[in-house]
């Protein structure tokens, strides 16, 4: 059984800080992306940062500046560092991999979700 859980979320106030973190676990061979994705009510899921095996990363426009992804020596692990956050960052963010599993195909997995929400 491959799956992500994640860590982190909660509420705080415009100008705070909060870390997500996302730990991969299962018969997994190798990670080649990991990322984070958000989604507020009424809107679509969007890619927030991206973190790949050769370690290229991108942000979405909004965050660049306010928001780091990182991950473990291990690569198990990755993280979302969010400072400077706003209220438009609230919403539920989701962690994703693409992983390698057993039988050497590719699958894309997602963690359960956590709620992040920034008071004005």
């Amino acid at each position: 059984q491959v799956q992500l859980v994640e860590s982190g979320g909660g509420l705080v106030r415009t100008g705070g800080s909060l870390r997500l973190s996302c730990t991969a676990s299962g018969a997994i061979r190798d990670i080649n992306t990991m990322g984070w994705y958000r989604q507020a009510p009424d809107h679509q899921r969007e890619l927030v940062a991206i973190l790949t095996k050769d370690e290229s990363i991108d942000y979405m426009d909004s965050v660049k500046g306010r928001f780091s992804i990182s991950r473990n020596d291990a690569k198990t692990t990755w993280y979302l560092q969010m400072d400077s956050l706003t209220p438009e960052d609230t919403a539920v963010y989701y962690c994703m991999a693409n992983v390698v599993v057993l039988n050497w195909s590719h699958r894309d997995i997602w963690g359960q979700g956590t709620q992040v929400t920034v008071s004005s």
